[in-house]
């Protein structure tokens, strides 16, 4: 109790600015991890070290505590190499710069493209005709959309299904469709899955680059199987296999609707976030 009133009368302005950039810097850290697979493996590092600190201090176990004082050096070194993909992906955006505040597509023209994707899609999966169709949010996919032809076009029903029509140029590749809603190219080649554990061990190379691009960025894509004609949906490193119309239709209303959270950038989410909490401290503010 001394401490802590020591601590409250010897606080400067300076501290508190101190204070409030390092919590902003974790809160916007946490927008680049969120909703990828670096979440769970951060939660389980961090589970695991602070139950034996706990343990360690409890039971003073001095060999268990000079290990994991000396662990925390190793996990410095091992972090940047377990968490490669997601760190470069954060460093592409304070790189890039615009990606911090990227618009997405208007609402009417995602209601359009889920619409035109599920027209589409029913006709593909009737006729057995294999189809990769990505849908981009935040993550920045130039580098896969530089490996197709560059079409720059609307998003509808016909043009996805003559470009994934088998005996045209274009169809074995996946179709990029950018955060302005346009198909930004064709034929483009996306990264194989590195996961050991499928769903399915005869999975072909189309579900495997589907799930390859959804473990790389936060894309949503989604999947048409040549020999069967199933429909399947890979977002985050993992798929939503076997889905009929309506519930594909209601899967991409959840991840690419206009009422998305996850297509906003993590500076408009701040942005809200900042105008929420000010919204509720306005009534505080009238009654005093």
């Amino acid at each position: 109790m001394q401490q802590f009133v020591w601590i409250i009368t010897n606080i400067q302005p300076t501290d508190f600015i101190d204070i409030l950039i390092v919590a902003l810097l974790f809160f916007g850290s946490s927008f680049l991890f969120r909703g990828t697979q670096a979440v769970a493996l951060l939660r389980g590092m961090l589970i695991i070290v602070v139950g034996l600190l706990i343990i360690a201090a409890i039971l003073q176990l001095e060999a268990l505590s000079w290990l994991l004082t000396n662990a925390l050096t190793v996990l410095a070194v091992a972090v940047p190499v377990v968490f490669q993909p997601e760190l470069r992906r954060a460093l592409e955006k304070i790189g890039r710069g615009g990606q911090f505040f990227s618009k997405q597509a208007p609402d009417d023209v995602r209601v359009q493209i889920i619409n035109e994707i599920c027209r589409a899609v029913e006709k593909l999966s009737e006729r057995k005709h294999g189809a990769l169709i990505v849908l981009q949010r935040n993550s920045n996919l130039d580098e896969f959309i530089r490996t197709g032809i560059r079409l720059n076009s609307d998003v509808t029903a016909e043009i996805l299904l003559t470009i994934f029509w088998p005996k045209t140029e274009l169809h074995d590749g996946a179709v990029m469709i950018d955060t302005n809603g346009q198909i930004a190219s064709a034929a483009a080649v996306l990264p194989l899955t590195a996961g050991r554990n499928l769903p399915d061990a005869k999975m072909g190379t189309r579900h495997r680059a589907s799930l390859g691009i959804s473990e790389v960025s936060d894309a949503i894509c989604v999947v048409v199987s040549e020999e069967t004609g199933r429909i399947a949906i890979t977002n985050i490193g993992r798929m939503i296999p076997r889905l009929d119309l309506d519930r594909l239709r209601q899967v991409l209303n959840a991840l690419y609707g206009p009422t998305t959270i996850e297509n906003r950038s993590w500076m408009t989410r701040i942005r809200e976030s900042l105008q929420g909490i000010t919204e509720r401290l306005q009534p505080q503010r009238k009654r005093v």
